[in-house]
C-alpha cells in the first residue's frame, strides 16, 4: 500500500475519532458514537498491519508469523470481554472503567518498552531517534506507569478488594515530588546519554519510579474522589498513548490519544467543579474520610413511613423527581423505578430525573444505568436544569443517593462537602429516601436531610420498595 493511502486511511480513522468523541457527548446519540471509534479504529488497526507490512506476510513458523500473534491476541481479548462483559454487574462497572484505563496505559507503556527492545536488539534497522522521539518514549513509559498503577488502587478502593481503609503517607506531596524528579531525570539521561548500559539503567529506573508514584498519588485519595480520579486516569492513558503515537512516528495514535487526553482532562474539570474541588486540592490533598462533629443536645431523628402511605402521598402528585445514586445500583432497582415512572405519568404525573454528576462511583454511572432500563434521555435532567424548579416540585424520591443531596453543602461553612454543588432535593414540598439504614455517604458526612421536616425514610431494598409502590399503583 503507498505512503499516500495509507496518510488517508490515517485520516479517515481520525475522522471517525472525532466523530465518535462528539456524539459521545449526549446520552441520546452515545450508542452512535461508539460505533463511529469503533469503525475508525478498525480502519487504524488495517492501515498499521498494511503499514508494517504485516498483512501478506505469511511465515510457516508460527513463532514468526505476525498473522498467529494477532488471530491470537484477538481471541484472547474477545473471549475475556465477552465473559467479563456478561459477568459484570452494573455496581462493577466503576472498577472496570478503572481497569480499562489501567490497562491502555499498560499498552502504552508496553508499546514504548518494545520500542527500546527493538533498539537494542538490532541499532541500524530501528534507530532510537533524536531528543525529542527519545523524550515521548521515556514520557510514554512514565505516564503509561501512573495510568496503570493509579488504576489498580482506584480498581482495589472501588471494588473493596484492596485498600479498603484510606492510607495516609507522610510528607506524600515531597515522596511524590522527589519520585517525579527523578523520572524525569531518568528520561533525560536516556534521551542525551549514548551510553548503551545508562540507557538501559534509565530505561528500568523510569519505569520502576513512575509504577511507584502511580501507587503512591492514588492511594492516599478518599474514595469520595473516586470518579473525579476515573477522569483523571483516562486522561493519562490518552495522553499515555499520544506520546507513544510520536515515540513509534503513528500519526493516528496521537490524534487518538489526544482526543482521549482532551475529553478526559475536560471531564476530570467537570468532575471537580461538580465537587468544589480544584485539580490541585485533588492531587495534592486528601478528602472524605471525616463524620461532622454532631450538634450537642439531644440528636433529632428520621421519621419513618410506609410504603402504603408513601402511595398515598405519591398517587396525589403531579410533580415528581427521582434523584438516583449508587445505592439504587447496589439494588439493581433501575428497572422497577422504570415501571413507577410508567405508573406515575399514566396517574397524570410529570416525572424527571435529577442526576448529579458525581453521583455514583464514575462518570455517567446514572446515566448508563437508566438508560439500560430504556428511560427517555429527554427525562434525565442535569442538577443545573433541576434545582430552579425543585421548590414546585410535590414529591422527590432519593434512591441510594447521600452526599450529592446533603443541604450542609449549603448551609454549613463547617461541612467537608461546603461548597459542593447538589441536587436540591430538600426544596421539594415532601422529600422520599429510601435506603437500607441510617449510614453515611461514600464520603463519611452526616446528612440532616434525613431530619428536615419535609423528609421520610422509607427503609429497605430500594427495589423491593419500589416494587411495592408499583402493586399499590396496580391494586388501586
Amino acid at each position: 500500500m503507498s505512503d499516500t493511502a495509507i496518510k488517508i486511511l490515517y485520516m479517515v480513522s481520525c475522522i471517525f475519532f472525532i466523530r465518535g468523541i462528539k456524539l459521545l457527548g449526549k446520552t441520546d446519540t452515545a450508542r452512535k458514537g461508539n460505533a463511529y471509534s469503533a469503525v475508525g479504529m478498525l480502519i487504524a488497526v488495517i492501515t498499521v498491519l498494511c503499514e508494517q507490512g504485516v498483512i501478506g506476510s505469511w511465515n510457516s513458523n508460527p513463532l514468526q508469523n505476525g498473522y498467529c500473534w494477532i488471530i491470537a491476541a484477538v481471541l484472547v481479548g474477545t473471549v475475556i470481554g465477552a465473559i467479563w462483559s456478561k459477568k459484570v454487574k452494573m455496581t462493577g462497572m466503576p472498577e472496570l472503567v478503572a481497569l480499562f484505563n489501567g490497562f491502555g496505559g499498560l499498552s502504552s507503556l508496553l508499546v514504548a518498552i518494545t520500542q527500546y527492545v527493538a533498539y537494542v536488539s538490532d541499532s541500524s534497522a530501528q534507530p532510537k531517534g533524536d531528543a525529542f522521539t527519545s523524550i515521548s518514549l521515556g514520557l510514554t513509559i512514565a505516564i503509561g506507569a501512573v495510568a496503570f498503577t493509579g488504576s489498580v488502587v482506584a480498581w482495589g478502593k472501588l471494588s473493596g478488594k484492596a485498600f479498603k481503609k484510606n492510607v495516609a503517607i507522610p510528607a506524600k506531596n515531597a515522596i511524590n515530588g522527589i519520585l517525579c524528579v527523578a523520572g524525569l531525570v531518568a528520561i533525560v539521561a536516556y534521551a542525551i546519554l549514548g551510553d548503551a548500559e545508562i540507557e538501559k539503567c534509565a530505561i528500568i529506573a523510569t519505569t520502576a519510579i513512575f509504577l511507584l508514584l502511580g501507587f503512591t498519588m492514588v492511594l492516599p485519595i478518599g474514595g469520595g474522589d473516586m470518579p473525579v480520579i476515573i477522569s483523571f486516569l483516562n486522561a493519562l492513558s490518552g495522553l499515555a498513548a499520544a506520546f507513544a503515537g510520536f515515540a513509534i512516528n503513528n500519526t493516528v495514535l496521537v490524534v487518538s490519544g489526544c482526543l482521549v487526553g482532551a475529553s478526559g482532562l475536560i471531564l476530570t474539570l467537570i468532575m471537580c467543579k461538580a465537587m468544589n474541588r480544584t485539580f490541585a486540592s485533588l492531587l495534592f490533598k486528601s478528602f472524605g474520610g471525616q463524620k461532622k462533629k454532631g450538634a450537642t443536645g439531644p440528636a433529632k431523628e428520621p421519621k419513618a413511613m410506609s410504603v402504603e402511605d408513601a402511595y398515598m402521598i405519591l398517587e396525589a402528585a403531579k410533580n415528581v423527581v427521582f434523584v438516583p445514586g449508587y445505592g439504587m445500583a447496589v439494588a439493581q432497582a433501575q428497572h422497577a423505578v422504570k415501571e413507577l415512572c410508567d405508573k406515575l405519568e399514566a396517574n397524570g404525573a410529570e416525572v424527571n430525573f435529577a442526576i448529579h454528576p458525581v453521583a455514583g462511583r464514575m462518570p455517567g454511572h446514572m446515566n448508563v444505568l437508566l438508560a439500560e432500563a430504556n428511560v427517555p434521555y429527554e427525562q434525565l435532567k442535569t442538577a443545573d436544569e433541576m434545582n430552579p424548579q425543585m421548590s414546585n416540585v410535590d414529591v422527590a424520591i432519593v434512591i441510594g443517593a447521600n452526599d450529592v443531596v446533603n443541604p450542609d453543602a449549603i448551609n454549613d461553612e463547617s461541612s467537608p462537602l461546603y461548597g459542593m454543588p447538589i441536587v436540591n432535593a430538600h426544596e421539594a414540598r415532601t422529600v422520599f429516601v429510601l435506603k437500607r439504614g441510617k449510614g453515611t455517604g461514600f464520603s463519611g458526612v452526616e446528612n440532616p436531610l434525613f431530619t428536615n421536616d419535609n423528609t421520610v425514610m422509607i427503609y429497605g431494598d430500594a427495589k423491593a420498595t419500589v416494587s411495592a409502590l408499583v402493586s399499590e399503583f396496580n391494586n388501586e
